[in-house]
């Protein structure tokens, strides 16, 4: 069932949202080439934790990380680890989230680590410009595929491929409600958007072929062929007369982390 959110819950979600993004906006720039991912996450807890909130990934569904964080061919679900060095020309993806007053928040990005080569960056720039053509879409008496459709035929066009097996969804009280969000579809199919929605809308796109390989841990999917892969994300907040991404803040050059509060 979808959840519609009024006023009072939107506020709630605007808070929980604004530290998730600051957290994952100082995870990002204190990515430093010889580290472990394990350090990287450690940073992202003490974020959240020092600012008030609870780390809402950390033992959702078993999960034992703060963030997932994936290297290259890594698509989701990173675990975070002492053996995983992230390297000079690495891209690193982080997903994490915040939960502040019962209320989630949701954001990811990719990183460059470096000098990263030229498809790679073409990759990054394209999955977060159909992160925000998705966004787009997502305005209300639009429907779910009106958002699919956008991310994917830009994807497509530039010759990319979408991940069919996870998708976007809502959010809320809940981490994960509905509606579902692929990141693939068709224009005027699925659930209407209406005031009050909160949708994650999450990119997942692969250098070449979409199949996916499932890791024996349980968590890390990476793609089937080896190529790398980008995951942009934002949440965002469906009103009468525009959308507010409720995340905004990963991707605001402005914006300083280390001067953040809630108050």
């Amino acid at each position: 069932m979808i959840q519609i959110k009024n006023a009072k819950e939107l506020d709630g979600m605007r808070k929980a949202n604004a530290l998730s993004a600051a957290a994952l906006k100082y995870g990002g720039e204190h990515i430093e080439a010889g580290m472990t991912t394990w350090e990287l996450d450690k940073l992202i807890y003490d974020f959240i934790v020092k600012h008030g909130g609870i780390p809402n990934f950390k033992g959702l569904y078993g999960f034992p990380g703060t963030a997932c964080i994936s290297l290259n061919d890594t698509i989701i679900h990173g675990i975070p680890s002492h053996d995983i060095v992230i390297r000079p020309g690495d891209i690193v993806s982080i997903d994490t989230g915040a939960k502040i007053d019962g209320f989630n928040g949701d954001n990811a990005c990719t990183y460059a680590v470096g000098k990263i080569d030229l498809e790679a960056q073409r990759l990054l720039d394209v999955t977060k410009a159909a992160l925000y053509k998705g966004i787009e879409a997502a305005k209300a008496g639009n429907r779910i595929g009106d958002i699919g459709y956008a991310v994917q035929s830009y994807c497509e066009d530039a010759g990319f491929s979408v991940v069919r097996e996870f998708v976007g969804h809502g959010t809320g009280k809940e981490l994960h409600e509905d509606p579902e969000v692929p990141n693939y579809g068709h224009q005027g199919r699925g659930p209407r958007l209406v005031p009050g929605m909160t949708i994650a809308i999450e990119p997942m796109i692969c250098q070449y072929d979409c199949k996916i390989f499932q890791s024996k841990d349980g968590w890390t999917v990476k793609t089937k062929d080896g190529g790398l892969a980008a995951h942009f994300e934002h949440s965002n907040a469906i009103l009468k007369d525009h959308t507010e991404i409720m995340t905004r803040f990963w991707d605001d050059p402005d914006f300083d982390p280390e001067k953040f509060s809630l108050k």
